[in-house]
Order: structure tokens, then C-alpha cells, then sequence
């Protein structure tokens, strides 16, 4: 059967507890119920009519590759919020959206500009980097897809505080499959995998577990704001040595993501009953 008519028929399932559970009392809505607490962040109807199901989405592991940098997924990111039972309108309050999550960059500082002087004059400690995923837009989400806008910020004290890889107003557009993707050259398509669908009727949260979610199609811009920071008080402009060394800004068809993703869903009415 397929996955996306088989959610179909768990989130159906699911309504008929929406509905059952409108007639029970109204509690706090600000905090979930307990067994619901990883669905922090999602609003409640009253603050967003569309909501109908809370989701909680953990990318557990994969890397990023943009240009010639390829990090590794080894923290990891959730993403949580609430939609309609279509999965449209996604929306989270302040405690919820994308969490800000470090992920080391191999390579550290030297590896992203290749000034090997550094190592000398800072020591291997003071030039670890680490690169975190910010959101620039809400997502759109599929049961097998998900489209978003990003941005990187590179992360490490002689750097500054603006080093970013992708802006608000050029943000890297990511489109994750869980299919076959269909990139320019170099690249050649790579496939994604379906997650596993459960339900459990007691809590009404219906699971995706194991997804594989991919994407080898999309640009990367070049990097912004990048300042090297000597003797904590002379600033360095290095955009194009991150460039440079980095192989940014890269066209579509030389950047590939995998990422391996958990979600869950429950009805707004059960996580705030």
C-alpha cells in the first residue's frame, strides 16, 4: 500500500480522536500533556486556527555538502511545530521551529580558510568550527518531501559573529525527497527511503521513523560577514579565502544532503486536552 494513502488512513484514524477529545475540559494550554512534551513549541489552536496536529521531527543523523565541505550529522537537529491534517501551514511558537544544533566542521578554521599560520599563532583548540543549520522560512512538508529555505552560520570566536554561508534574501532552498532526485551534472540522481508508519490509538501519535530524506539539486551562495579577528581587536575581511577554499558559491549539481529523519504526530486536542 502505498506510504502516503496508508498516513492518510492513520490520520484519519486520528481525526475521529480530535473530535472525541473536544468535549473533554480545557486545561493550560501552554504546556503539553504529559507524554507530550516533545511537541514544545507547538501552538495551540487558539493561537493558530490551522493548527490541527502537532509534529515533532528529529534529523538524527547524514551529513551536508556544499561545495567542497562535508559535514557531518553527528548532533542532532529537531524541528517542531503544528500543521493541518494536509500538513500545510506549519507553524511554532517561540520554544519550537528549527533548535539551533553545532555540528563540528572537519577541517576546523584552517581547513576553511588555509592559513596554516594559525595553527601556530592560536593553537588547534581556538580554531575548532562548527557549523549551524538556521531556518529562513517555515517548511513546506510532504509525508516524502520537505522544502525549505536555510541559511549556515560558520561558528568560531575569530571569525565574528556574522559568518554565514546563505542570507534571509538568498537563502539556500533545499528540496528533500524521500524518491529518486533529478540533479544537473556532475551529480547523478540518488534515492531516499520511506519511513516505517505506526500508530498507537492510546496517545493518538502517528510515527514516521527511519526516513532517509535527500537532496542533490540545490546552490549554494557564497559566504557573508566572514571577519578574521586577530589579537582579538584587528578584523580581517576573508569571504573570499572561505570561498576560495571552499569551492563557494557552488552551482546546483555539485551539493548533496542525506538526512535521516524520526517524526511524529499527535492532535493538537491531545497535546493540549
Amino acid at each position: 500500500m502505498d506510504l502516503k494513502y496508508r498516513a492518510r488512513l492513520s490520520l484519519a484514524a486520528v481525526a475521529a480522536l480530535v473530535v472525541a477529545a473536544l468535549v473533554a475540559p480545557a486545561a493550560n494550554a501552554a504546556t503539553p500533556a504529559p507524554g507530550y512534551t516533545q511537541f514544545t513549541g507547538c501552538p495551540t489552536a487558539a493561537e493558530v486556527p490551522t493548527t490541527e496536529f502537532c509534529m515533532h521531527s528529529k534529523i538524527k543523523g547524514g551529513f551536508f555538502k556544499m561545495g567542497n565541505k562535508k559535514v557531518p550529522i553527528e548532533n542532532p537537529i529537531t524541528i517542531t511545530g503544528g500543521v493541518n491534517v494536509e500538513l500545510e501551514h506549519f507553524a511554532a511558537t517561540s520554544q519550537g521551529g528549527m533548535k539551533p544544533v553545532k555540528q563540528k566542521v572537519p577541517g576546523g578554521v584552517v581547513g576553511l580558510t588555509g592559513l596554516t599560520w594559525l595553527l601556530e599563532l592560536l593553537g588547534s583548540e581556538a580554531l575548532t568550527l562548527y557549523a549551524v543549520t538556521e531556518a529562513m522560512g517555515p517548511p513546506a512538508l510532504t509525508l516524502t518531501t520537505i522544502d525549505m529555505p536555510i541559511r549556515v552560520h560558520l561558528i568560531n570566536s575569530t571569525l565574528g559573529n556574522n559568518c554565514y554561508v546563505g542570507t534571509p534574501s538568498n537563502p539556500i532552498q533545499l528540496h528533500l525527497t524521500t524518491g529518486t532526485t533529478s540533479p544537473p551534472p556532475p551529480n547523478t540522481p540518488i534515492s531516499g527511503k520511506e519511513g516505517e508508519l505506526g500508530f498507537t490509538e492510546s496517545t493518538g501519535i502517528l510515527t514516521l521513523n527511519n526516513s532517509t530524506f535527500v537532496d542533490n539539486s540545490f546552490s549554494a551562495p557564497g559566504a557573508s560577514g566572514c571577519v578574521l579577528t586577530l589579537f582579538g581587536f584587528i578584523p580581517i575581511s576573508i569571504n573570499g579565502l572561505v570561498n576560495t577554499q571552499s569551492g563557494l558559491p557552488a552551482p546546483a549539481g555539485t551539493n548533496e544532503t542525506v538526512q535521516e529523519i524520526d517524526s511524529q504526530f499527535a492532535p493538537v486536542t491531545k497535546v493540549y486536552p
